[in-house]
């Protein structure tokens, strides 16, 4: 008798049905497992075993059982096949019909004493099965309310080996997994913009680049705020919609890390890597790949503070994405690609010299120390960063001042605003574009009619700054982003020259 149970195995994002056939013979007695399995596929062999017996079970003895993973050019990775390993074998033991649960799908990883353990993609798992006409996904009771957020088919749930074993045999059958549908949580953010000193323009900046998604440089002293405006970025950014919370949420469950009591991921992500990190931590990878810090910020944001202290190569892996939205990691057996659209947000010092500092405004460098530390980033990568703006230390009477300014929540009903009319801009392309940002070159020259004065300032611009092409595209872009903030349907020469203060090819000059 051969018994046969549904399954899939992740590859990058994309899901791979995996059929998992389970034979006994005569032969010497043990599990032997074919189709490209890895060790951790194949040290399941004593887990299953253990958990087997430890769930009230009897083992085979005296056969030899043959595990076939299908499809078998396809690499089977991690421990989400162990669940339906071991159903194969009860089913065979206890001579089930298998045909009977050809409208599920199996994963689960099993413990010794066999207990159920979470495994990755869940989320994914789930919408194939939907999809793909399956009736209902079999799981882990800690992977249920992450599964359970797709409508439409039965999530079983089970803590043990021995519940899989009584849902098997048709025994008292529990209903589905159902969550509970509580309110949403509401995001309580570190610092509001108005607890934020001065820095006037620099906060119309981050405004700016939260209403149209532009990345964004700041360079400037310490104590001058930058990290402070980086945390209270997330209190003015738009909310994410049912679509972005399902993306987000798939990278997420491919990683492992979906909350098991939150399920989704309903807040933009803000990602702040430590510099040390390496070029694979940035971009994803490793020997079975999965998504870096890039992918993880997708729809959110990519803090890295102190820019010129990230190794090069590690900074420099971010070019494809700030262009393509994603990225490709290739291995001798496949291509994994993970999506990666994410605002950056960088800060750096005006130099690595933290002992000579001045006692008005900037750090006393000579100008062999300020090539060597702005030479760690590369023109190319600069040229992808929207907005480039100094940032001063902010005058002791502005630090001491009673004065409010503009509230996150202010801010953000006018960034949202901004937003909403980008959404309804771009509702009927086919290219999925859903901020200014996002524009490629005939998006641009669809959406953005500057007026003859403000098309005069641009060339004069380029002329006298030696601009790139990329510049000037990126300034009709934030131009956009300023006319949507103020309900603009033209572009005028007041958005260009206000576009011009945050796009400085020569902002180290400065200082």
């Amino acid at each position: 008798m051969i018994s046969k149970i549904g399954s899939a195995v992740l590859n990058g994002l994309e899901v791979i049905k995996a059929e998992v056939e389970v034979g006994f013979s005569r032969g010497i007695p043990g599990i032997t497992i074919v189709g490209l399995p890895d060790n951790a596929v194949k040290e399941s062999r004593e887990r299953i075993k253990f958990a087997i017996r430890n769930s009230g079970f009897e083992y085979p003895v005296g056969v030899k059982i043959v595990v076939n993973l299908s499809p078998a050019d396809v690499k089977k990775e991690g421990s989400a096949l162990d669940l339906p390993i071991a159903a194969g074998i009860l089913i065979n033991k206890n001579g089930l019909d298998s045909t009977r649960f050809k409208d599920y799908i199996f994963f689960g990883e099993l413990n010794l004493k066999g207990e159920l353990k979470p495994v990755k993609g869940v989320l994914n798992f789930a919408i194939y099965a939907k999809k793909n006409g399956y009736k209902g996904i079999i799981v882990p009771y800690d992977n249920g309310r992450e599964a359970s957020f797709v409508k439409g088919i039965d999530v079983f749930a089970f803590k043990t080996l021995k519940e899989t074993g009584i849902f098997l045999k048709g025994e008292n059958i529990t209903n589905p997994f159902k969550r509970d549908v509580t309110q949403k949580e509401k995001t309580v953010h570190q610092v509001d913009f108005n607890e934020v000193k001065g820095q006037y323009i620099a906060k119309r900046a981050f405004e700016i680049a939260a209403a149209g998604f532009h990345n964004l440089l700041m360079v400037g002293p310490p104590g001058s705020g930058k990290s402070m405006m980086a945390k209270a970025l997330p209190s003015i950014l738009p909310e994410m919609s049912e679509e972005e919370v399902l993306e987000t949420s798939l990278i997420y469950s491919s990683a492992g890390l979906l909350n098991k009591e939150k399920g989704l991921i309903n807040s933009r992500p803000i990602r702040t890597p430590h510099h040390t990190i390496s070029d694979v931590g940035m971009s994803g990878g490793g020997r079975y790949p999965v998504p870096g810090e890039i992918s993880l910020a997708h729809n959110g944001v990519l803090f890295l503070d102190e820019l010129p202290h990230f190794k090069k190569s590690a900074i420099e892996v971010l070019r494809q994405p700030l262009e393509d939205g994603k990225i490709s990691i290739s291995r001798s057996l496949c291509t994994y690609t993970f999506p990666s659209k994410f605002m950056l947000i960088a800060a750096m010092n005006p130099c690595e010299d933290t002992i000579g500092i001045k006692t008005s405004e900037y750090f006393e460098c000579n100008q062999s120390q300020k090539i060597r530390y702005y030479s760690k980033i590369s023109k190319p990568l600069l040229d992808r960063i929207d907005l480039q703006i100094a940032i001063e230390k902010v005058p002791i009477d502005e630090i001491t001042s009673k004065i409010i300014s503009d509230s996150s929540e202010m801010i953000r009903a006018r960034v949202t605003k901004a937003r909403n009319i980008q959404l309804d801009r771009f509702k009927n392309l086919r290219k999925k574009i859903f901020a200014n940002g996002q524009m490629g070159n005939r998006e641009i020259k669809k959406f953005c009619n500057p007026d003859p004065e403000a098309i005069d300032l641009l060339k004069k611009a380029i002329k006298k700054f030696d601009l790139s092409t990329r510049s000037y595209f990126k300034m009709i872009k934030i131009a956009r982003t300023i006319a949507d903030l103020a309900g603009k349907e033209n572009i005028s020469v007041f958005e260009i020259q206000e576009a011009l203060q945050y796009r400085s090819d020569n902002l180290f000059s400065l200082f």
